[in-house]
């Protein structure tokens, strides 16, 4: 009979081969024998992670850590969930709590760059990464979570250099060939690499990744049917691996237009409640639209930090309840001025401090413009607007982070979008006359002066000529348009999803009904 240290020893070895199904079996086995072991329990927790099951893997980790406390093994593979269910203080203390015991841990140096870029502390990430770096100098993932914090700060010759390096390294990491392809407009001496690599890749994700850049890399080749397949094929398989409910998103854009009508903002509004502070300026629409264009045009006034898409406002709404539990729309009917100046407040709390304007560019926050208006009524409200095939097609093209499920299927796509105008059309209709701002990215490319002035003079500001040298501002900028916004606005950004029009049937036939 085999001993569950010899069964542990070869659960180990085939979870480092990629066979988690049969370390998972084995994992389990011995566990069902005795509970008290933390190597599989440690071990069945990191399985868990690789799965998506975040939740699984933390109860795991923490049993384990509950076992063995000064395991910086645990620690770290604790803070790597940490990271992922978005608790990021938690994962930075139990980063350093693993270096505190094992200060030359190269994978807890690493991790914890990586917990300090999700805090937007790119410099402390930055010198994480060159501690691990130091330690294992061929440590092609910190190399690669170095390059991207990197072209956030702007820095992109030396990011496409810590890109290729890593490549070399490790010729099979999917997701830094697609940061790779979004850092560069085209690099045809690296196609036949990244093509071998996608013909190797061993799981969906890393297919879908690969796709995506190759779909990238054509295009900029002005290969746009090669493209276009790739471009299918990367959407057909994220698709395939998102819990996308199309009726239920439907009946939430419904049940927001029938709870808070101009009738319901105007009784609202009449009650004086909401948070006074003229800080907030809201950039919301669709993605793609403009709106990183527009925040890094006001990002580049004095007087304006601009702070990304933040989480903040959804956070707060998606906690309130009203006195008998119901959830956003319904419990806007029920506010008083109290609850509203609680929503505004609870909002302005998580804002960084000592700002005389923050841009909150979270595009999905248009599903909250009449509450914008009542909670924080001083607040500005920028709605940016792109043509609608190119906003579709840009999405199409994207592998988003966020859980942007409505974008990897172009008749959903199109079906979103109607949607999502008729919305738009009814908060213009229901919100006093000149309450929202729309800006349209192709009006900002014609007269970038004239438009610059126009979204500066609405939020009150004097204008300021940096505002029309935006790509040369130096800010972070985390969106899928990091590259393009430190460029001079260009003509030929406009239409450009008309090289795909062969393929655009289902999202035109969506589009018009």
């Amino acid at each position: 009979m085999t001993s569950p240290d010899a069964l542990c020893d070869r659960a180990v070895q085939l979870h480092k081969q990629g066979d988690l199904a049969e370390a998972e079996r084995l994992y389990l086995q011995i566990l069902e024998t005795d509970p008290s072991r933390f190597v599989p329990r440690h071990m069945l927790g990191a399985v868990r992670f690789q799965q998506g099951r975040h939740d699984e893997a933390l109860s795991l980790i923490e049993a384990a850590l509950a076992i063995q406390p000064q395991s910086a093994e645990a620690l770290s593979n604790y803070g790597a969930v940490l990271i992922v269910l978005d608790r990021l203080d938690d994962a930075l203390a139990a980063y350093d709590k693993a270096l505190a015991i094992r200060p030359a841990f190269a994978d807890a140096l690493n991790g914890r760059g990586a917990a300090l870029t999700d805090l937007n502390r790119f410099e402390e990430a930055l010198a994480s990464y060159d501690k691990a770096l130091a330690i294992t100098p061929g440590f092609a993932l910190a190399l690669s979570n170095r390059a991207r914090v990197l072209q956030y700060l702007g820095r992109l010759e030396e990011a496409r250099t810590g890109y290729r390096q890593a490549l070399a390294l490790d010729p099979g990491m999917a997701n830094v060939w697609l940061d790779y392809a979004d850092s560069v407009e085209a690099f045809p001496e690296l196609l036949e690499q990244m093509q071998a690599a996608r013909e190797s890749a061993r799981n969906d994700t890393d297919k879908l990744q690969l796709d995506f850049a190759l779909a990238k890399a054509h295009g900029d080749l002005k290969d746009f049917r090669r493209s276009f397949a790739h471009l299918a094929s990367a959407n057909a398989l994220k698709r395939a691996l998102v819990p996308y409910d199309e009726p239920a998103t439907m009946a939430f854009f419904d049940r927001i237009q029938a709870r808070i009508t101009a009738d319901v903002l105007r009784e609202k509004q009449a009650l004086g409640g909401g948070a006074p502070s003229s800080a907030p300026i809201f950039i919301l629409g669709m993605m793609r639209s403009g709106s990183t264009l527009v925040e890094q045009i006001l990002a580049s006034h004095p007087a304006v930090h601009g702070a990304g898409e933040l989480p903040a406002l959804s956070d707060v709404v998606n906690a309130a309840r009203g006195p008998g539990g119901e959830a956003y729309p319904d419990f806007v009917a029920g506010l008083d001025a109290q609850g509203l100046t609680q929503i505004g407040e609870a909002y302005l709390a998580k804002l960084p401090a000592g700002e005389r304007h923050i841009t909150d560019k979270m595009p999905t926050n248009f599903f909250f413009a009449g509450l914008i208006h009542l909670a924080l009524p001083n607040a500005r409200i920028i709605h940016t607007v792109r043509d609608p095939v190119d906003t579709c097609v840009s999405c199409f093209s994207k592998l988003f982070t966020a859980e942007q499920y409505h974008t990897y299927d172009l008749a959903e796509l199109g079906r979103y979008y109607r949607r999502y105008q008729q919305l738009m059309a009814h908060w213009q209709s229901a919100l006093p006359p000149g309450r929202m701002l729309e800006v349209r990215y192709e009006d900002v490319v014609a007269d970038l002066e004239g438009q610059a002035r126009r979204i500066i003079a609405y939020c009150g500001l004097e204008w300021d000529a940096r505002c029309l040298s935006f790509h040369a501002t130096d800010r972070p900028v985390r969106t899928a348009s990091m590259l393009q916004v430190r460029q001079p606005l260009y003509q030929s950004a406009l239409r450009r999803a008309h090289v795909y029009d062969e393929f655009l049937a289902p999202l035109r036939d969506a589009l018009a009904g």
